[in-house]
């Protein structure tokens, strides 16, 4: 059986304007540094073109060796997510969260999360190529991401 849980920051106001939750498969909530088929928390950030911040954490707990089981239980924890940032991922689990919506990336080597969010708000703040823009309307308009 596996199991996620999530940790959300309480208490904050709602974001102005536009952002999307960006999952990072972390082991240490710094760096991108994790497999994404045996990651057991991803770091979730807030991020839009002017601000970013951490918003909480998923946990994954995997109880059993059924791969279809751990991939569906990331991609469930990560459903509200419109990118995911990983070191690795196989070609199954990619797929999946494609077909949820759910953009997997490969990030450079041990690449800072802090990094990859100044990248990534850069791109935003510039024209982001179409995929992104689709993907920053996940969950404003149902049916358009």
């Amino acid at each position: 059986m596996i199991r996620t849980s999530r940790f959300v920051i309480v208490g904050r106001p709602g974001r102005e304007g536009l952002t999307m939750k960006v999952a990072f498969a972390s082991t240490d909530k710094v760096y991108v540094n994790e497999h994404f088929g045996r990651a057991e928390q991803f770091t979730i950030w807030e991020v839009g073109p002017d601000a970013a911040e951490f918003s909480g954490v998923v946990k994954v707990k995997t109880e059993g060796a059924d791969e279809a089981d751990r991939i569906e239980a990331r991609c469930s924890g990560l459903s509200d997510c419109a990118l995911v940032y990983v070191a690795e991922i196989g070609g199954p689990a990619a797929a999946r969260l494609v077909a949820k919506k759910i953009h997997p990336i490969k990030s450079k080597d041990q690449e800072a999360i802090t990094a990859v969010v100044e990248k990534l708000q850069e791109v935003l703040r510039g024209s982001p190529p179409p995929w992104l823009q689709k993907a920053m309307l996940k969950g404003e308009r149902p049916g358009l991401a």
